[in-house]
């Protein structure tokens, strides 16, 4: 499943075996591509040019012009949304501070030290949760100040791993 922002509006775009579902309705539309980045749309009997603008695939956005008007879309895919809920989205990178254990588990490695330059997408460390290894990167730049939790730890949600 996607979630396509625009402005203020949103839907939920699934892919179900090859069929489009837009908020859980059926989505039928004809699609012709022109060339790499242009389309003819014809959807409820409407012709629609589309061409992609600008893409910027680490932030999932994009621009498309759509009979000569611009839009910026945002897409977040199923684990986007799993991040926003575990309250570790690209919004909160904004304020970098500290680093908080989305969930409970187990330290298993720290990548930096104190002192250590960190940019946005850098190892910090990885955490053992569910059997699964999850590596905690930078979500933005920064220095880091100080590291609260050792290898081996046991860490609970929201506990503070280090600071900036």
């Amino acid at each position: 499943m996607l979630q396509v922002k625009t402005g203020d509006a949103s839907w939920q775009v699934e892919n179900k075996q090859g069929n489009l579902f837009l908020n859980g309705q059926p989505f039928e539309w004809d699609l012709v591509p022109l060339d790499v980045n242009r389309f003819h749309i014809i959807k409820n009997n409407v012709s629609y040019m589309a061409e992609l603008v600008e893409a910027d695939y680490k932030a999932k956005t994009f621009t498309l012009k759509i009979n000569d008007t611009l839009h910026t879309v945002s897409v977040k895919d199923r684990f986007d949304m799993l991040l926003d809920q575990m309250g570790m989205s690209n919004a909160a990178a904004a304020k970098l501070n500290d680093i908080k254990a989305p969930m409970p588990g187990l330290v298993l490695d720290i990548k930096v030290k104190p002192g250590d330059e960190v940019k946005k997408g850098d190892q910090i460390l990885i955490l053992e949760a569910m059997k699964m290894e999850n590596i905690l990167k930078s979500p933005g730049d920064g220095v880091v100040k100080a590291i609260k939790v050792n290898v081996k730890d046991n860490v609970e949600k929201g506990q503070v791993l280090l600071e900036f």
